[in-house]
């Protein structure tokens, strides 16, 4: 398949960037600019050779993308091990072409071969559910339940936003401002199970629409770094993107995060947003990241239905 560059990521956010312009609700989970940037740059070292994909375009214009991520088992540090047996598919296609949806499909079928496989689709997108079922997919029961893991799409406007406050001696700095070592420690330190270096550091901030002034921290007194998050500013549709957002598994319960929230809202609408979207598991069984961004004015936009079809 060749390398997984730059200049396919950049036309799969085109059409992403697009479709949120007109129809923000049809945006699939894990579609977004900043969800893209973020996981291609992020984690292209460890799983890029498991990730297929495909492009669709009308003229010079993509109109459809998929890009499937195949089984993997990766070794963490700690010797144990991670591991998927089912393929998974993260897609975008134009509304006007609803088609393109079946093509997408098949595509998925033949990469993924014969192992079992998972899609999501968005709630508000009836037509594609009906095309995901009639390809032989059905409702995930188990993820999609009251204590699954499937993702809800939260968003705020900005207007009307607190100023964050800070516990004394604690205070906001950007990524500008501290080494590529501290910054990725203090997102490893919010996900210890997090394989980010600073080789994905780097081509994080190498990514369209990175920028340094908005990727947030929080330094406590010391010097370590205990939260973090990069804002994703789509200057198109004048909105922004937590993703991620982590505090130190130390210096949780502080009010940190979302202190760092509202400080990166304040920064966003500086920088020209007006609205702002962050993701997070959306089950009545994982209330903790919900109340964290209910707590500084989010509320569900849209979530993600999971599907699955079992081979064999």
């Amino acid at each position: 398949m060749g390398d997984f560059g730059r200049a396919e990521l950049r036309l799969m956010q085109d059409l992403s960037q697009r479709v949120s312009a007109r129809r923000p609700e049809l945006v699939n989970g894990d579609a977004t600019v900043g969800e893209l940037a973020w996981v291609w740059g992020m984690a292209q070292d460890t799983f890029g050779s498991y990730w297929r994909r495909r492009l669709w375009f009308d003229d010079d214009r993509p109109v459809a993308w998929g890009w499937a991520r195949l089984p993997y088992r990766i070794q963490r540090d700690d010797g144990t091990f991670r591991q998927t047996k089912s393929a998974e598919l993260v897609w975008q296609t134009d509304p006007d072409r609803p088609e393109l949806i079946d093509e997408v499909l098949d595509w998925y079928d033949e990469v993924a071969g014969d192992v079992d496989r998972t899609v999501t689709v968005q709630i508000a997108d009836a037509r594609a559910r009906g095309r995901v079922e009639a390809h032989g997919f059905v409702f995930d029961v188990e993820d999609g339940g009251d204590d699954g893991h499937w993702i809800q799409t939260n968003e705020r406007d900005l207007v009307d936003v607190p100023e964050p406050v800070l516990p004394e001696g604690f205070r906001f700095v950007t990524a500008e401002e501290v080494s590529p070592a501290g910054a990725v420690k203090a997102h490893r330190d919010a996900w210890p199970n997090s394989r980010f270096t600073e080789a994905g550091l780097e081509r994080v901030r190498g990514t369209w629409p990175y920028r340094g002034d908005l990727h947030v921290l929080v330094e406590a007194p010391g010097g370590t770094l205990a939260a973090s998050a990069i804002i994703w500013l789509d200057e198109v549709t004048r909105s922004a993107e937590f993703e991620p957002v982590g505090t130190h598994v130390d210096f949780r319960r502080r009010g940190l995060g979302s202190a760092l929230q509202l400080h990166g809202m304040h920064r966003a609408r500086a920088a020209g947003a007006e609205r702002m979207v962050v993701a997070c598991l959306g089950a009545p069984a994982h209330p903790s990241a919900r109340g964290l961004y209910y707590g500084v004015g989010f509320r569900e936009f849209t979530r993600d239905v999971p599907y699955v079809k079992t081979v064999g």
